[in-house]
């Protein structure tokens, strides 16, 4: 699930970064568009996947903090 969740967030990224730097949505290319219900729903999952991985900031620190006892 974590390796999951961190290719959607890796994608996502790179999906901003085109739309940054060109103005160029690639899931909307691909998907028929913004208001697509598909796009709409990949944007959702992606969106999942970023909060998913907030998570892993702070098994980092439990992680650390366990092996500093």
């Amino acid at each position: 699930m974590d390796t999951f969740a961190l290719i959607l967030s890796i994608i996502g990224s790179i999906n901003w970064g085109l739309v940054g730097i060109f103005k160029f949505d690639l899931v909307a290319s691909i998907f028929g568009g913004q208001a697509a219900i598909i796009s709409r729903i990949i944007y959702v999952i992606v969106g999942l996947a970023g909060l998913w991985c907030i998570s892993f900031l702070f098994r980092r620190r439990s992680l650390a903090a366990a092996e500093d006892m």
